[in-house]
């Protein structure tokens, strides 16, 4: 059985009844684990009220941060104080410095870009050819595209059809993403594959970008937080008694 995933629910964090709302939502349409942006003074406590809540509905958390810096120092200076803090590492590009040291530094996960203005999507060949080579995964949120209207849904999917096509080229990974707020607008995995095909990916690529790639960042980042990682590849499986 096929596990699906929504790396990005931004539930309202603080908003405890919204947030069972979205959480029981999400388990109700068919999802097994969720990754949602928490604020990055977040305490130990507080996400394992949250990943409580997650695990009554059925669900698996992963913790996840949203970085937004304003230029390539923020970035690296954030990425030192809190990769080890968190399981997913997201970075809105919205300038091409940013985004070209983001999609080479390999403490990010994934590549975001602004929907509305397409002039800042700055995933190119170079920024794909960095990110092939440091793992990074190019997202696209779903949210947008149904609250999005006229001219401006127009553009995204647009720029969507160039973005995943020149992700092929490259083999870069693609994970699909609710990147909502609101649990009226979460869509089930195979909703989502469905409104994939608007930007040229076929339904068995949509699904597994639902799936098997968003899986791949999460057990890869617990196998780095797990005390037994000495290194990639290489891990303690049995400790000495002192």
């Amino acid at each position: 059985m096929t596990k699906f995933m929504d790396l990005h629910l931004c539930a309202p964090f603080r908003d405890a009844e919204q947030l069972r709302k979205i959480v029981t939502k999400s388990s109700e349409l068919g999802y097994r684990l969720v990754g949602m942006p928490l604020p990055p003074n977040v305490e130990c406590d507080e996400v394992e009220r949250l990943r409580k809540m997650c695990s009554e509905a059925g669900l698996d958390l992963a913790s996840r941060i949203d970085l937004t810096p304003r230029n390539t120092h923020e970035l690296l200076a954030s990425l030192r104080r809190l990769r080890r803090k968190f399981e997913v590492v997201s970075v809105l590009c919205t300038s091409k410095p940013i985004a070209r040291q983001a999609a080479k530094d390999r403490r990010v996960d994934v590549l975001s870009f602004s929907f509305t203005k397409t002039r800042n999507r700055f995933f190119d060949r170079a920024e794909a050819e960095l990110a092939s080579e440091s793992s990074s995964s190019l997202e696209i949120d779903m949210a947008p595209l149904l609250s999005l209207e006229g001219f401006l849904r127009i553009r995204l999917i647009s720029s969507l059809r160039r973005e995943v096509a020149i992700a092929k080229s490259f083999r870069v990974p693609v994970v699909i993403s609710s990147g909502t707020t609101n649990h009226y607008l979460l869509r089930s995995p195979h909703d989502y594959s469905a409104l994939a095909m608007l930007f040229d990916m076929d339904s068995s690529l949509a699904l597994s970008a639902l799936s098997d790639t968003p899986l791949r960042i999460v057990e890869r980042n617990r196998l780095k937080l797990s005390p037994d990682f000495v290194a990639p590849g290489l891990r303690v499986v049995r400790r000495r008694d002192p």
